[in-house]
């Protein structure tokens, strides 16, 4: 599943090809893919998206109704769509009329703004490497362009509406704060009273937002504390610096545009490469990059978990 880095890389590649578009249309292949707290997504036709941004492991895109077909939706106050890209969820966009794939559940057809209200250039090339892609066209001759939400496994969800429509989402309103912006204090107090285990603790969404299977392990190992001793047997300053280390680790593969395991990809189609420097993660019984020792495996939380026996107490 993507994790905080994947999900902030997806933003950022995404944000070039929608930011000021419009969506012109909307249609749901799959209904499941639809939440069902969702706005139908064909109500945000006319809607301009604004900004594309990211919440824990949720993609959100930030709309501006004022133009919106719907009088109701013109009035919606911080209206925004979020996709949760889930096991295999993917968002690329690609040149107009292109078929959707076997697994496209949503499309949003989008256009540019007039150029007289500072549309796009009207020629815009398609996704690089577009080997594969069902129909698509080498480049554009119009503003035009299509958001595909695709996803093998179909378990993602898009779910468009405001703060109180969000509010009765149980996943969002249970979310935690953001790992990056957690104060050490907060952190530490949170984990005190915790007598799960570390890993379960760092895991657990409604104690942080974002943090998954990959970037547990990684932090735990960069801080040297065994993923099983419980969180409230942590000291103050182990608590410091397993922030800082998870910190770190997530903005090093936000830099490397994220770990690509299975199905990961940017909207541009592109790989990430922070899997070429995992210390500890898929490599249980390999040696220990720092000190030699075999890594061992151990299931956490009900999840695969691999840590190195001397370098973590």
């Amino acid at each position: 599943m993507p994790e905080l880095p994947e999900v902030e890389t997806v933003a950022r590649t995404l944000r070039p090809h929608v930011q000021g578009r419009i969506i012109a249309d909307a249609q749901v292949l799959r209904p499941t893919s639809q939440h069902p707290l969702s706005l139908p997504l064909q109500d945000l036709r006319g809607c301009r998206i604004a900004d594309v941004v990211r919440r824990g492991k949720l993609l959100l895109l930030l709309l501006d109704p004022t133009e919106a077909e719907k009088t109701c939706v013109r009035g919606m106050q911080n209206l925004r769509l979020a996709v949760h890209l889930r096991m295999t969820g993917r968002l690329m966009t690609y040149a107009a009329k292109t078929s959707p794939g076997t697994h496209t559940r949503c499309i949003l057809d989008l256009k540019a703004l007039p150029a007289a209200a500072g549309g796009q250039a009207a020629a815009e090339c398609g996704p690089a490497g577009g080997a594969g892609v069902p129909g698509a066209e080498d480049c554009l001759t119009s503003g035009e362009r299509r958001l595909f939400f695709d996803d093998v496994r179909a378990f993602g969800t898009m779910l468009a509406g405001t703060p109180e429509m969000f509010a009765r989402w149980p996943f969002w309103r249970e979310l935690g704060p953001e790992p990056l912006d957690i104060t050490e204090a907060a952190f530490a107090a949170s984990i005190a009273a915790k007598r799960s285990a570390i890993k379960a603790v760092l895991l657990d969404q409604k104690m942080l937002a974002g943090v998954g299977n990959i970037y547990a392990d990684e932090s735990l190992f960069a801080a040297g504390i065994d993923p099983r001793r419980k969180g409230s047997e942590l000291t103050r300053l182990q608590a410091d610096r397993l922030l800082q280390c998870l910190r770190d680790v997530l903005l090093l593969s936000i830099s490397q545009c994220g770990s690509s395991i299975r199905d990961y990809r940017d909207a541009d189609g592109n790989v990430g490469a922070f899997q070429n420097t995992f210390a500890v993660y898929g490599r249980g019984g390999q040696k220990c990059k720092t000190c030699g020792s075999l890594l061992e495996k151990a299931k956490v939380a009900g999840r695969s978990t691999v840590f190195c026996p001397q370098c973590q107490h």
